[in-house]
Parts: structure tokens; C-alpha cells; sequence
């Protein structure tokens, strides 16, 4: 590509700074709200506190079991993205590299099926749920999640590229289906596996509707339940809820950062620009 000129290489570092900024303002708005007592809507808090109070962190921990309420949510959602990686990816090494008749069929069926909005599945969910008996545990807020057509899309993207006569290779060494998929395929799509972990991890983690209808226990509560219970009727304690969200926050952030060279190369290989 041409290099740009200096003027336009300016302007153009200038408009990407003011974006960063923009989108980094909600989350430091976030932080310094935690830590200012008795913050609310009526009072704005200074860009940077004068006065940093952890008052709103211990407040939280005091009010809700929120190391449990963690606890929960990280369980569900590590349950969630190794359940869906196993699944997702056995299903697209099917589609990608098995031949069958109406294969393409099959799959743009199932593809169709990502725009139906999770709203009208609720109630049909529900009653096969309460049917199996499943209303109030964890195992009736994973079952739905058990299977993810945006893993299966994605994954099944990244196994495209690969060259088929790696397969016939191990295929002439004696290889099966199951160790192609486990030793060929499976370590030359890492970079796509970890994306798509990255965006199951971030859906369940951020998951509301589901287990708002499906969990009744306050010991079973997720992360963003208990965040919606700080809110109040008539007054609502912002640091409080700041608070929880920073803490709901850091796990995202952190892996995140883990897999960012991942995520990147996922998805400039899958074609998810």
C-alpha cells in the first residue's frame, strides 16, 4: 500500500486516538464512580477522585455473596466453552471435510436457525426444562448452550483452510477420521478455537435473559442477576453497582489479553472482518 503522507498520517492517529478515548471513557467512568462513597446521578464524580474510597467494593461483598455469585458464573462459563468447543468442533470437521449427500443443505438449515431470537425460544425452553425437571440448576441453564452455530460457522471457516492433503497424508499412515480431527486439523485451527472461546466465555459470562428465567435460588444466582438485584426501587447505590461491574469486568479483561494474538489471527483467518 502506499505510505501515507504526513499530514493525512497525522489526521489519521488523531481520529484513532479520539476513538480509543471514547471508548475507553465508559470503562474509567466505571472505576472512578466504584470509588467514590455515596456516588448517584445527581452528583457527578470528578474524572479522577479526590478522595478514593473502597467503600463501594466492601459494600458489595457485604449486601450479596458475590465471591459465590463468581464463583457461579465462572463455572457456568468454563463449563459452557469447553462443552462447545468439543461439540462445535467435531460438528464442523463433519461439514468442512466429509462428504455426504446434502451436506450444504444441512448446513445453511442450520445456519438459518441464528436468526431466530432467543426470546421466542424462552417459553418452549422453559416448559422442557420444568418437563425434565431441570427449573433451578445449573445443568437447565447449560442444556441450551450445549450446541453453538456460530462455533460450529466459525470453526468450520478455519478447517476450510486447511489443505486437504495433510489428510490424505495421515490417511495413507492409517490415520481414522477421530486423529486427523484430534492431531492434523484440530492444532492448525488453535488460533479460531480460541476466538470462538473468547465469545462463548464473554456470552455466558454476560448471559442475563436464561438464567433469569430458568434460576430461582439466590445461591445459584449468576454474575449479572446479582448485579440487577443492586438496583433499587426508589435509590439505587451507583459505587455499589460500579463496583460489581469492574469486578465482572476483570475476567474478560484478562482473558482477553491472554489471547489476543489468538483472537486476531482467528479472525483475520476465518474471514470475520
Amino acid at each position: 500500500m502506499p505510505r501515507l503522507s504526513r499530514p493525512r498520517a497525522v489526521l489519521l492517529w488523531v481520529v484513532l486516538a479520539l476513538g480509543a478515548l471514547a471508548m475507553f471513557f465508559p470503562f474509567w467512568w466505571t472505576v472512578v464512580t466504584s470509588l467514590t462513597s455515596g456516588a448517584g446521578l445527581s452528583s457527578t464524580p470528578a474524572i479522577v477522585p479526590a478522595d478514593p474510597s473502597w467503600a463501594g467494593y466492601a459494600e458489595l461483598f457485604r449486601r450479596t455473596p458475590f465471591a459465590r455469585v463468581v464463583l457461579n458464573s465462572a463455572g457456568l462459563a468454563v463449563t459452557t466453552v469447553v462443552v462447545q468447543i468439543v461439540t462445535s468442533s467435531l460438528a464442523a470437521y463433519v461439514f468442512a471435510r466429509i462428504e455426504f449427500p446434502g451436506r450444504q443443505v444441512v448446513f445453511t438449515a442450520y445456519l438459518v436457525t441464528m436468526m431466530i431470537p432467543m426470546q421466542v425460544l424462552l417459553v418452549p425452553l422453559f416448559v422442557q426444562m420444568k418437563t425434565w425437571g431441570l427449573v433451578d440448576t445449573y445443568l437447565g441453564v447449560l442444556l441450551p448452550g450445549v450446541a453453538s452455530v456460530f462455533g460450529i460457522f466459525l470453526l468450520r471457516q478455519a478447517m476450510s483452510t486447511v489443505p486437504r492433503e495433510l489428510d490424505e497424508a495421515a490417511t495413507i499412515d492409517g490415520a481414522g477420521h477421530l486423529r486427523i480431527f484430534g492431531m492434523v486439523v484440530m492444532p492448525l485451527v488453535r488460533p479460531a478455537v480460541a476466538t470462538f472461546a473468547v465469545f462463548s466465555f464473554m456470552s455466558s459470562w454476560n448471559s442475563f435473559l436464561w438464567p433469569l428465567v430458568i434460576l430461582r435460588s439466590a445461591e445459584l444466582k449468576t454474575l449479572p442477576l446479582a448485579l440487577a438485584s443492586l438496583v433499587g426501587q426508589y435509590s439505587t447505590r451507583w459505587d455499589v453497582l460500579m463496583a460489581g461491574s469492574v469486578v465482572s469486568v476483570l475476567p474478560m479483561l484478562a482473558l482477553y489479553l491472554v489471547a489476543q494474538r489468538h483472537i486476531i489471527q482467528g479472525i483475520a483467518g476465518t474471514g470475520l472482518k
